[in-house]
């Protein structure tokens, strides 16, 4: 089989967003993945819904014989395992888990679109990105992660908050 690298995304803003990371990441050791890399944990203020607490938020290298759709299932069924719910847009969660890039692949699904089309526009997922692979080429675009987070127009402040959480 072959095998895959992938980035995802993880952020919580609910109860002890920090061990909701831990947690989501211990809940991916037991699918067919390996954690290649992980960057720091970085604060935010909530993005889209801004009446929330601050988000914690780390980017994850992988790897993966899964494809992507069965990727996006596994990754749904530990949001929901760990109590995610999806009442409102952009709400308040107890994890978040998004496909930010596999490969160098652009997949387009009702469900799910790799790369993940806001990573440009948002800081908090470009500068933990950026940590881990500032030369990595945004599929479909000329620009690298450290480019398009020089020319990111998002004001929001991402701050680093722990360097070593696993």
């Amino acid at each position: 089989m072959d095998s895959h690298i992938a980035y995802l995304l993880l952020g919580s803003n609910m109860g002890h967003a920090k061990l909701n990371l831990i947690n989501a990441v211990e809940a991916l050791k037991k699918i067919p993945l390996t954690i290649q890399s992980v960057s720091s944990i970085y604060q935010t203020k909530a993005w889209g819904k801004t009446d929330q607490a601050d988000f914690l938020n780390a980017a994850l290298c992988i790897e993966t014989i899964l494809e992507p759709a069965q990727l996006l299932d596994e990754l749904l069924a530990i949001e929901q395992e760990m109590g995610r719910t999806r009442d409102e847009k952009w709400a308040e969660r107890i994890i978040d888990i998004d496909i930010l890039f596999y490969d160098s692949i652009e997949f387009n699904s009702p469900h799910l679109k790799i790369p993940h089309p806001q990573i440009p526009f948002r800081k908090f997922t470009l500068i933990p990105l950026n940590q881990l692979a500032p030369d990595l080429k945004y599929p479909g675009k000329a620009q690298t992660i450290q480019e398009l987070l020089i020319a990111c127009s998002d004001e929001l402040s991402v701050i680093e908050v722990d360097k070593s959480w696993l």
